[in-house]
């Protein structure tokens, strides 16, 4: 997990960002874009950081520890950042640095069961942004906790390539490169969390129409 250093703190968004952030429909900044370089610190957060937090989200961080995982991340940027030097998108290089931060809270979850309950207990972030009904913000909000089920059913490898494909409409290619996994390794991960995905549903149908007999 990256120590945050003297200064580096980024100010939090706010509530109604935070509340478009977790959905899918969110759109994604065109690559091209923002892979101008010099890039600052101030340019990556503007463009990423609805990426950078429901991804950290989606890839099972804790809701109470999204913020600082979150802030974790671009603090990692912001020592890397002359080290960029556009190989790759920002996205793809972005998604590297996620993938590891998330990882080192979710051993830290494992090692305190507390944390790792807490995050079924915390309720998603209204995905409306204010223009919904309450009707469907509640269900808005029972899709994405019925998600979150879904995706904490997969391993960390499948969940990743999942989420970047189903999600964030990623290509192989993309995946790839932000995975550090071969390309046919890749497409075999994705296969396979499709067919875990799938199951995974079909019980949670299964278990619904059980109870409503």
């Amino acid at each position: 997990m990256a120590t945050r250093q003297p200064g580096a703190a980024l100010p939090v968004p706010c509530a109604d960002t935070l509340a478009r952030i977790e959905s899918p429909l969110s759109p994604s900044t065109p690559s091209a874009a923002v892979d101008a370089v010099p890039m600052t610190l101030a340019d990556v957060y503007r463009d990423h950081f609805a990426f950078v937090w429901r991804t950290v989200r989606r890839f099972g961080v804790a809701p109470p520890q999204v913020e600082d995982a979150v802030q974790d991340v671009f603090v990692v940027v912001h020592r890397r950042l002359l080290d960029f030097e556009g190989r790759s998108s920002v996205r793809t290089w972005l998604a590297g640095i996620v993938r590891r931060v998330v990882r080192d809270y979710r051993r830290t979850n494992t090692r305190k069961p507390a944390l790792a309950g807490a995050q079924t207990d915390f309720l998603v972030d209204d995905l409306s942004g204010g223009h919904a009904s309450p009707e469907e913000n509640v269900m808005a909000n029972e899709a994405a906790r019925l998600l979150h089920t879904l995706l904490d059913q997969l391993d960390d490898e499948k969940r990743e390539v999942f989420i970047l494909a189903e999600l964030e409409q990623w290509s192989l290619a993309e995946i790839a490169e932000a995975t550090g996994a071969k390309l046919n390794t890749a497409s075999s991960r994705l296969r396979l969390a499709r067919e875990a995905f799938e199951q995974g549903a079909q019980r949670l149908r299964a278990r619904d129409a059980w109870r409503l007999k």
